[in-house]
């Protein structure tokens, strides 16, 4: 069983809901990331997203969109993310690792190249944006044979057809954004998102976690009364955007702190 499944598997017995933040590698800077990360998990994170930073990353708004920029113009790479999973994994064996971006840095690494690193980095899911289902069956068959789960997004314009192509190769969970438009956009509609669970979950049998709009222990609360999992990283980014360095890792436990206790207290 995956660290993931048996994340979820954990959750689901102990009737609570999944927290997932999401950062980007290399910032605020290189050498705090692994830091961050374990101050993600102190806080109370169930599963953490490692933005993989890139030129165009096109379903990110402003906010995650500087954190990339910051991130390559101090030399950060696919290869850097991988060497901070693993030095993360020197001393945490147990909170899931989701790498999440866009397909060029895998393209150029090579596909079986990566699936092999990021095993042996300790990663457990790959989120990529512009790799859709209909085309992905080689991909998500060779990061599945590394024991790592390929995790896909669906929208609320999400048709049938497509929630169920995401079903045949999804595993781990998927990501429903719970809106139209890029991260950090603030138009969030709780009851748009649960009319459209129980059509995922017709056709997928996976976790689903919301993102794109959460950015407080209210707005995460309200989701997660009607999903499995939340998923913030705007705010984050933004908080560690406006942080002084000394203080990020503190300042991030404590957010995902309030969080996880709001989570706590959702039906």
């Amino acid at each position: 069983m995956s660290r993931i499944k048996s994340t979820f598997a954990a959750l689901a017995e102990q009737g609570k809901k999944g927290l997932i933040p999401f950062i980007t590698a290399g910032d605020p800077n290189p050498e705090q990331t692994v830091e961050l990360m374990h101050a993600l998990a102190k806080g109370g994170a169930d599963v953490i997203e490692l933005g993989v930073p890139f030129s165009d990353p096109m379903a990110d708004g402003p906010v995650i969109q500087r954190s990339s920029e910051r991130a390559l113009a101090r030399g950060v790479s696919l290869k850097h993310v991988l060497a901070d999973v693993k030095r993360f994994r020197e001393t945490n064996t147990t909170t899931p690792v989701v790498l999440m971006g866009y397909a060029n840095p895998i393209e150029r690494m090579g596909t079986e190249t990566f699936a092999k690193a990021a095993k042996d980095a300790g990663v457990d899911g790959v989120l990529v944006v512009d790799y859709p289902p209909e085309e992905s069956v080689e991909f998500s068959g060779s990061m599945r044979a590394a024991g790592i789960d390929p995790i896909f997004l669906l929208a609320p314009t999400s048709t049938d057809a497509r929630i169920a192509a995401v079903g045949k190769v999804a595993s781990g969970y998927v990501y429903y954004v719970s809106l139209k438009g890029v991260t950090g956009s603030a138009n969030l509609d709780v009851a748009s998102i649960a009319s459209k669970i129980p059509a995922i979950k017709a056709h997928v049998a996976l976790p689903v976690g919301v993102g794109f709009g959460i950015r407080d222990a209210a707005s995460a609360r309200r989701v997660a009364d009607v999903s499995d999992a939340v998923v913030i990283g705007s705010r984050l980014v933004q908080l560690l955007e406006e942080a002084p360095p000394e203080k990020a890792a503190e300042m991030l436990t404590s957010f995902i702190a309030d969080i996880r206790s709001a989570l706590d207290s959702a039906k």
